[in-house]
């Protein structure tokens, strides 16, 4: 497919190797607004805002990608597919099954289990497990440790439903999911399929376990700070 694709208007050259993905475009704006120089505008189709700049020296782009594996599957295949990026990291929020982590704590999550059925177009003989990369991986643990955040790394939960009938949630639990988002099973199989490098960072904004610590829709979409300076720093 050529460029510019059916849901990006950016020409080739207009990303970075690297691009931070938040679901929410007005997140994409605060991270471009805050913390790069000399950023433009490079997609806005069905205002799905993407900016390229530069972070201390280095080019960056960051895009939303939406709610849901569906849509972070689409923009995440055509960045790595057609405009030649090579890094994608999901900078987002979750909601946390684990006691030991809080509102506003950081999950990098090494997996992502799904109850969704993105892995079925691959025609495998068995269950996909979607993993990070790990050179990403490893360095986020380490910036995140410079930085003193509370943080755990272990398996999420990419779910297909937000609003859960069957209240799953504690079933993921007991096999230690540390949480739940909505995208990164997708990114992470977009990333293995087309051999590229991806990563999850999340911040708690909800607790099955301290809900009187939930955070609000402007404090997710801008007090998340850690987490975006964590994936600006490892970015390559």
């Amino acid at each position: 497919m050529a460029v510019p694709t059916p849901h990006i208007e950016a020409k080739l050259g207009d990303f970075a190797k690297t691009v931070l993905m938040p679901g929410d475009p007005k997140r994409a704006e605060y991270i471009a607004k805050t913390y790069l120089t000399d950023y433009k505008l490079v997609n806005d189709v069905r205002g799905i805002k993407g900016y390229t700049g530069y972070y201390k020296g280095k080019r960056v782009s960051v895009m939303a990608s939406g709610m849901g594996q569906p849509s972070i599957g689409i923009y995440s295949y055509e960045l790595f597919a057609f405009y030649g990026v090579e890094n994608i990291i999901r900078v987002g929020s979750c909601g946390s099954f684990d006691k030991d982590l809080h509102a506003r704590d950081i999950i990098i999550a090494m997996g992502a289990c799904t109850n969704g059925n993105y892995s079925s177009q691959y025609r495998l003989p068995g269950v996909f497990a979607p993993i990070a990369s790990y050179n990403l991986l490893k360095k986020a643990v380490e910036e995140t440790e410079k930085k003193g955040v509370n943080f755990k790394v272990g398996n999420i939960l990419s779910s297909d439903t937000f609003y859960d009938d069957s209240n799953s949630g504690l079933d993921w639990a007991k096999m230690g999911v540390l949480g739940v988002e909505m995208e990164a099973g997708a990114l992470y199989m977009n990333a293995a399929r087309l051999s590229k490098n991806a990563l999850a960072i999340l911040t708690v904004s909800d607790s099955f376990i301290y809900p009187e610590e939930n955070t609000t829709a402007i404090e997710r979409e801008k007090s998340f700070n850690q987490m975006m300076e964590i994936a600006l720093e490892i970015a390559e």
